[in-house]
C-alpha cells in the first residue's frame, strides 16, 4: 500500500508528473535529484516515493546530494567539459563533495574528472581537501589546489612511515597529484630524506556505554506546584520517548533526552546533545553500529590537543581532533560520547513482576 504524502502538495508542482518522469526514469541523474528533492518538499517520504517510482530511500538521498553539488559546479562556473562529464555519470563521486565549500567543490570536481578517479578515490580526496582547509596555515611548500592537499596529506603519511614499501606507494601517490613544484619538491626530497617522524596518535573519543536500569530515567513535563487548574493539566503537551536512548518529543518547538548524572555532565556549563551514529564518527566505534550520543558543552571553546570539538565546516556541524589550534572556530568541545545499554528483550522491563507463590 502506498504512503500518504505527509503535507498538502505545493499546488505549483506537478507532483504526478514528477512520479512518472522518476519511474520511467526520464532525463538525466540530475533531474532524478531534483525531482525527488521537490516531491519530498511537496510532502512525499523517501518511502513514498520508493513505492511510486522504484527510487530507494538511499539512493534518493545521494542523488539529492549530488544534484545540490552539481548546481554548485554550475554556480561556480565550473569548466564545460566537467559539467559535460557529472552531468552523464559520477553522481557518486560529486555525493563525496558534499562537505566541501563551492570553490573546492569546483576544483575538486576537475580534480576527479582529470585523475578518473571513482566514487572510493573521491572520498578520500574531499577528506583531503577539508582537513588541509581546515589547518591554521598552508603548510610551506603547498598551496590550497586540491591536488597539494592530497599530496602534503601523502608528505605527512610518508614521514611517519618505516616500512619503505608503504613509503615508497604514498610518495609514487603524491607526486602523482603534487599540483605545484614546491609540493613536488617537498614530495621527492623524502626519496633521500629517511627521517621518521612519530605519528602522533589521535586522542580516544570518551565512550561510556549506559550498564543498568538505574541509568535509563525517564523524563516526565512538570505540570506545576499544586493547586492546579484542570487547564493547567490539559496544557501540559503529548510526551513521545523516540529511540534507545528515550529521547521526548512533543508536538512544539523542542525536545529532551535523558542523560545520567555522571560528573562531567552535572559540570558542564552549557550542554547540548547531537544525535549521530558510531560509524559516523571522527574515530569509528567497533561492532554493529548503533545509535549514540554526543554530549557537547557550547562553553568550552578554548582549544586542546587531547579534546575534540564541534566546528562549522561547508555549512554543517563536525567533529574534529586537532593537533594544533586551528583558525575556524570552535564551537564547543566533546565531553561525553554515550551509547544505548544493550537490551536483550526490551519486552521484559515493560511487564509487571512475578512470583512464585
Amino acid at each position: 500500500m502506498t504512503e500518504t504524502p505527509q503535507a498538502f502538495p505545493d499546488p505549483g508542482i506537478n507532483t504526478a508528473e514528477l512520479v512518472r518522469s522518476l519511474r520511467q526514469k526520464e532525463g538525466s541523474w540530475v533531474e532524478w535529484g531534483q525531482a525527488c528533492q521537490q516531491l519530498q518538499k511537496a510532502g512525499y517520504s523517501p518511502q513514498a516515493i520508493f513505492e511510486e517510482t522504484g527510487f530507494e530511500p538511499i539512493q534518493q538521498n545521494q542523488i539529492i546530494v549530488a544534484a545540490q553539488v552539481y548546481t554548485a559546479l554550475v554556480a561556480g562556473n565550473a569548466p564545460t567539459h566537467v559539467l559535460n562529464h557529472f552531468q552523464l555519470k559520477g553522481s557518486d563521486s560529486l555525493y563525496e563533495l558534499r562537505i566541501l565549500t563551492q570553490p573546492q567543490r569546483v576544483a575538486t570536481a576537475e580534480l576527479l574528472l582529470d585523475k578518473q578517479i571513482d566514487s572510493e578515490g573521491a572520498h578520500g580526496v574531499a577528506k583531503a581537501v577539508k582537513e588541509f582547509s581546515m589547518l591554521a596555515r598552508s603548510p610551506e611548500g603547498f598551496t590550497t589546489h586540491p591536488g597539494d592537499a592530497v599530496a602534503y596529506q601523502c608528505w605527512k603519511s610518508g614521514r611517519e612511515k618505516t616500512d619503505l614499501q608503504e613509503r615508497s606507494r604514498l610518495i609514487a601517490r603524491g607526486l602523482s597529484f603534487a599540483y605545484s613544484e614546491t609540493a613536488r619538491q617537498k614530495i621527492e626530497s623524502l626519496l633521500t630524506d629517511f627521517t621518521v617522524v612519530k605519528a602522533r596518535p589521535t586522542p580516544r573519543l570518551p565512550i561510556y556505554r549506559l550498564d543498568s536500569e538505574e541509568e535509563l530515567p525517564r523524563v516526565l513535563p512538570i505540570v506545576g506546584n499544586l493547586p492546579l487548574a484542570k487547564a493547567d493539566l490539559q496544557a501540559v503537551p503529548l510526551l513521545n520517548e523516540v529511540g534507545p536512548f528515550r529521547m521526548v518529543q512533543f508536538s512544539g518547538q523542542g525536545a529532551w533526552v535523558p542523560v545520567p548524572g555522571w560528573q562531567i555532565v552535572l559540570r558542564a556549563e552549557d550542554p547540548v546533545v547531537l544525535l549521530s551514529h558510531s560509524d559516523h564518527l571522527p574515530v569509528a566505534l567497533p561492532g554493529k553500529p548503533e545509535e549514540v550520543l554526543v554530549v557537547v558543552d557550547r562553553a568550552e571553546r578554548h582549544w586542546d590537543d587531547s579534546s575534540y570539538f564541534v566546528v562549522e565546516q561547508a555549512g554543517q556541524l563536525q567533529l574534529q581532533w586537532f593537533e594544533a589550534a586551528p583558525e575556524v572556530p570552535l564551537l564547543g568541545r566533546v565531553i561525553l560520547v554515550m551509547r544505548p545499554k544493550k537490551i536483550l528483550d526490551e519486552e521484559v522491563n515493560r511487564e509487571l513482576w512475578q512470583m512464585d507463590e
